[in-house]
C-alpha cells in the first residue's frame, strides 16, 4: 500500500479508517526505519487535518501545531502526540469545543496525547517559565489551519531562544546534567533508557537547541546516524513490547535483536552503546564550547575598556613540544607539525590529562587526518608519554574519550577494536569492557607509590581484560595479545614477559585468597611459582585491587582486601627466601674514567653531553631503550653535589629520565688521596622539556656557579613557577617514603615515589644535604609522571644509618615533598 492509498482509507474511513491504515503500516516488514517514521508521522497528519477541518471548518484564527517528537516527525509506534491548538483569543469558547472535537478521537483510540491550547502570547510567557515547552516549540510544525498564526509563533519561539540563550543554555545544560545523575550513561548500562540516560535521544535533542539558539553548534560527523540508530532500536522496542517504552530491558533484547535483523543482543547493545558514544562526546564538546563563548562574551566588555577598543589577545601557555593552553582547551602550538610529529597526539593527551583539561576537538581531529603512524617498536618517548597519559588519574578518561571519537585509540592499538563498546553481562561490572580498562589504569594511578615499576603496572591496567575480545578464556588470550601489544609499544623483553605475566595472572591473587586454604603451605607456593619475584607479586598486587575497584562496588570489599594482603604476606615471605644479595657495581667504562681523572686533576666538574638516537629494530632488544640524552658529569666530591646537579638541568628544563650517582676509583697509580678527594661520577638520561638541549659549556658554567654558591637556583625555580598560572589538574597520590629493610649491607636504602616535576631532585637533594648524609649512590628514574628514586645513604662514617635514624630521614623526606 503506498502513502497515497493510505491517506486515501483514512480520509474515508475516519478513525476507523486512520487505526488500520496505522496498523498496517507498523506491521509492514519491508519498511522500517526513517522512512516507516515519516510515513507514521505523514498518516498521522492528514488524520488530524481531516479531524481539525471537519470541526473547524473556514474557521480563522486557530490552527493545530504539532511540536517536540511529532513535530520533528520521529513518531515511533507507541510515541506521544505532541499537540497545541493554537487561537488569536477572540472565542474562547468556540476553540474548547474544537478542541473536545480534536483530542477526543486520539483518547479513543488508545493513543497518548500531550496536548495544550492558548493563545501566542500564553504560548511564549509559557515558553519562558518552563524550559521545556520551549523546547518542544522549537520544533514546532503546522499541521492544519491558520498557517500564518502557526507561522508567526514558530519566528517568535525562535528569536526568543536565540535572544535569551546566555541565560536557557546554562539552565539547560543543568538539566542536561541532572538527567544524566539519575538516569546513568547511555554507553555503559545493560538496561539503558534509551531516551533520558547520558547520550541518548534527550541529549540529541538538546543538542539541536543549542544549534538553534546560533551561539555554538555541535560537531555533526556521525551525529545524524547515532539518533537514527537510537530511534530504530525505540521503534523495534514498542514494536517488541506494544508499550510506550523507553527502557530497553534485558528479557527484551533477544527480541528487539531480531526485529533489527541483528546477531544477537550483545550486537545490539554494542550498536546502541557505540551511537550514546558519539551524541555524548557531542554534548561534551558542544558545552564546552558554549561555556567559552559565554565567558567570552562576558569578559569582552571589560576587555574593551581596559585596552581602549583594542582586539583582545588570546593567551596561550606552553604544556609540552607542540602543544599549549588557550581558553581552557589544549590545542596544538603554530609550529606544529603532526605530519612530521607521530608522537604528538599522544604527548597532547599526556599534557592534557596532566593538567586537567580537555583535548580540542579542532586538534584531536588535525591530529587524526594528518598525523603519521607511530614506527615498530614505538621510540621511548611514545611510550613514555602513553604512561604519563595513563598515570594521571580521572582526568585519563575523558582524554582518552577524545582520542576514541576521531579513531585515534584503535590507530595506536589496533587490538582495541575488539573490546570497544563491548558489553559485559555480569551485574557485577558497572562499565563495558574498554572503560573498564581505562577505568582501572585511572584506579592503578592511585598505587604508583607501592611499585617500583608504575610505567608496567599502568600498561598492564589497560592491557588485563583485552583478551574479552576473543573467543575462550579472556586471561589467555589477553596474554598472547599482551605481548604483541607491549612488543609494539616498545618494551624490553624482560618488560614483556612480566606484562604478559600480570596480564595472565591478573585473577590469581584474589581467586586464591577467597576459593583456597592460605594455611596449606601447597597453596602459597604455587602463586609463588606462578609470580616468580618480589616485583612482581607488588605490581599483581596493586593490580589486582585497581581491577576490582574499577569493576564496581560489589568487587571488592575490606573483606576481600584483608584475604588478598594476607596472601601476599605469605607470598612474599616465601619469595624473599630466595632473595639474592645486593650486586656489585660495574666497573667505570674508560670514558668514565677519563672523565673522573680530569675531575681530580682540574678540581672542577667535567661533563659530556651527547645524543644517543633510538635504535630502530623489529624485536625489541635485551637491554632497556636509552630515553633521552646521555649526560655524564664527573666532579670532585664536595657538599651540595647532587642538588646543584639536578638544580642547574631544572634551571635549563631538562627532564631528567634517568640518573645514577657513584664514588669511583681511579688508577692505581694516581689513587693517593684519602676519602675527601674522592671523584664523584653522575650519569644521567636527560630530555629537553621544549625545543633543543643546552650547550655543554653552558651546563658546565652554571653547575661551577651553583657549587661555589652564586647561582641561586631556588630563587630561579620559583620564579620561572610563579611566571605560570596554577592549574587545577588531577590531584595526584601522595608522596610515599620508605626504608628498604636488608636491601644492602653497606647503606641504607631510602625509597622515594611520587610524582615527577621540575626540580624534584633538586629538592630531594637538598634535603638529604640538611640531614648530614652521605649519598653512596643513586637510582632515579622516571616512568611516565611517576618518580621511583632509591639513594642509598650512609652517615659520615661511611656506615649505614641506625634505624630510628632512618625512619626519621624518611619521615622528613616525604613531609618535604608534600609540602
Amino acid at each position: 500500500m503506498t502513502g497515497t492509498d493510505v491517506r486515501k482509507e483514512t480520509e474515508d474511513s475516519g478513525p476507523g479508517g486512520y487505526a488500520a491504515a496505522r496498523l498496517r503500516l507498523l506491521t509492514e516488514g519491508a519498511r522500517s526505519g526513517p522512512p516507516r517514521r515519516t510515513a507514521l508521522s505523514e498518516l498521522t497528519d492528514d488524520w488530524l487535518a481531516g479531524l481539525f477541518g471537519a470541526a473547524a471548518g473556514a474557521a480563522h484564527g486557530v490552527s493545530l501545531v504539532a511540536v517536540g517528537g511529532y513535530g520533528r516527525g520521529e513518531l515511533s509506534p507507541r510515541s506521544d502526540l505532541d499537540l497545541v491548538l493554537l487561537h488569536d483569543g477572540s472565542d474562547p469558547a468556540a476553540v474548547a469545543a474544537l478542541a473536545d472535537r480534536i483530542w477526543y478521537p486520539v483518547w479513543d483510540l488508545g493513543l497518548a496525547l500531550d496536548h495544550s491550547v492558548r493563545t501566542p502570547a500564553e504560548a511564549r510567557r509559557t515558553a519562558g517559565e518552563d524550559l521545556k515547552v520551549h523546547l518542544g516549540l522549537l520544533d514546532a510544525r503546522h499541521l492544519a489551519g491558520d498557517a500564518g498564526l502557526t507561522a508567526g509563533l514558530r519566528t517568535a519561539a525562535l528569536t526568543d531562544w536565540r535572544n535569551q540563550a546566555p541565560g536557557r543554555l546554562p539552565e539547560l545544560q543543568e538539566l542536561c546534567a541532572e538527567r544524566a545523575a539519575r538516569q546513568g550513561e547511555l554507553q555503559y548500562l545493560l538496561e539503558p533508557d534509551l531516551k533520558e540516560a547520558r547520550g541518548g535521544l534527550r541529549d540529541a535533542t538538546a543538542l539541536r537547541a543549542v544549534a538553534a539558539s546560533w551561539l555554538a553548534d555541535a560537531p555533526r560527523e556521525g551525529l545524524a546516524d547515532a539518533r537514527r540508530r537510537l530511534l530504530d532500536v525505540r521503534d523495534a522496542l514498542h514494536l517488541a513490547t506494544g508499550r510506550a517504552t523507553d527502557r530497553l530491558a534485558l528479557q527484551e533484547q533477544d527480541q528487539v535483536a531480531a526485529e533489527l535483523d541483528l546477531l544477537d543482543a550483545d550486537t545490539l547493545l554494542r550498536q546502541v552503546y557505540e551511537a550514546a558514544r558519539v551524541i555524548a562526546y557531542a554534548s561534551d564538546v558542544t558545552w564546552r564550547e558554549v561555556g567559552r563563548v559565554l565567558r567570552s562574551r562576558a569578559v569582552r566588555p571589560r576587555l574593551r575598556a581596559m585596552l581602549g577598543g583594542g582586539k583582545p589577545v588570546t593567551e596561550r601557555s606552553p604544556l609540552a613540544e607542540g602543544v599549549v593552553e588557550q581558553d581552557g582547551e589544549v590545542v596544538l602550538a603554530r609550529a606544529a607539525r603532526p605530519e612530521r610529529d607521530p608522537v604528538l597526539p599522544l604527548r597532547a593527551a599526556a599534557a592534557a590529562a596532566q593538567a586537567g583539561l580537555p583535548l580540542s576537538l579542532h586538534a584531536v581531529r588535525r591530529m587524526a587526518a594528518t598525523g603519521r603512524p607511530l614506527p615498530t617498536p614505538w621510540p621511548a618517548e611514545a611510550r613514555e608519554q602513553l604512561v604519563t597519559l595513563l598515570g594521571s588519574g580521572r582526568p585519563t578518561i575523558e582524554v582518552w574519550e577524545a582520542l576514541e571519537a576521531e579513531g585515534l585509540i584503535t590507530r595506536l592499538l589496533p587490538d582495541w577494536e575488539r573490546v570497544r563498546c563491548r558489553p559485559q553481562r555480569n551485574a557485577v561490572h558497572i562499565w563495558t569492557v574498554d572503560r573498564h580498562l581505562i577505568e582501572t589504569a585511572a584506579r592503578a594511578s592511585e598505587f604508583t607509590r607501592r611499585v617500583s615499576r608504575p610505567d608496567l603496572l599502568l600498561v598492564a591496567a589497560l592491557l588485563h581484560d583485552i583478551g574479552k575480545g576473543w573467543p575462550g578464556d579472556h586471561s589467555v588470550a589477553g596474554e598472547i595479545i599482551a605481548k604483541d601489544v607491549a612488543a609494539r609499544i616498545g618494551f624490553d623483553r624482560a618488560d614483556v614477559a612480566a606484562l604478559s605475566l600480570l596480564v595472565r595472572h591478573h585473577l590469581l591473587l584474589v581467586e586464591t585468597a577467597t576459593r583456597r586454604d592460605l594455611d596449606d603451605p601447597a597453596t602459597v607456593r604455587s602463586v609463588a611459582e606462578a609470580v616468580g619475584s618480589q616485583s612482581t607479586l607488588e605490581l599483581l598486587h596493586a593490580l589486582t585491587e585497581a581491577d576490582a575497584l574499577a569493576t564496581g562496588p560489589a568487587a571488592w570489599s575490606s573483606w576481600r582486601g584483608s584475604l588478598v594482603a594476607d596472601l601476599v604476606r605469605r607470598v612474599s615471605a616465601v619469595l624473599a627466601g630466595a632473595a639474592p644479595d645486593e650486586p656489585e657495581p660495574a666497573a667505570p667504562t674508560a670514558e668514565q674514567e677519563r672523565l673522573a681523572i680530569e675531575a681530580f686533576r682540574t678540581g672542577g666538574p667535567v661533563l659530556a653531553l651527547r645524543a644517543q638516537p633510538e635504535p630502530v629494530t623489529e624485536e625489541p632488544s635485551g637491554d632497556p631503550e636509552p630515553l633521552g640524552v646521555e649526560l655524564l658529569i664527573a666532579v670532585p666530591d664536595q657538599p651540595g653535589v647532587l642538588p646543584a646537579v639536578a638544580g642547574v638541568l631544572a634551571v635549563h628544563r631538562l627532564t631528567v629520565r634517568t640518573a645514577e650517582l657513584r664514588a669511583v676509583s681511579l688508577p692505581d697509580d694516581m689513587d693517593d688521596m684519602d676519602d675527601e678527594g674522592a671523584v664523584l661520577l653522575l650519569n644521567w638520561r636527560v630530555a629537553a622539556e621544549y625545543g633543543s638541549l643546552p650547550q655543554a659549556a653552558r651546563l658546565r658554567s652554571d653547575l661551577v656557579r651553583a657549587l661555589d654558591g652564586s647561582l641561586d637556583i631556588a630563587g630561579r625555580l620559583a620564579e620561572r613557577d610563579a611566571a605560570y598560572p596554577r592549574r587545577r589538574g588531577w590531584t595526584a597520590p601522595p608522596p610515599r617514603v620508605t626504608v628498604a629493610p636488608a636491601a644492602s649491607h653497606h647503606a641504607t636504602v631510602i625509597e622515594v615515589r611520587t610524582q615527577d616535576a621540575p626540580g624534584l631532585l633538586h629538592r630531594i637533594g637538598t634535603a638529604l644535604e640538611k640531614a648530614g648524609v652521605r649519598v653512596r649512590s643513586m637510582h632515579v628514574s622516571t616512568l611516565g609522571s611517576n618518580a621511583v628514586d632509591a639513594f642509598y645513604v650512609t652517615t659520615g662514617a661511611g656506615t649505614p644509618l641506625p634505624a630510628a635514624d632512618a625512619s626519621s630521614l624518611a619521615q622528613v623526606l616525604e613531609e618535604t615533598l608534600r609540602a
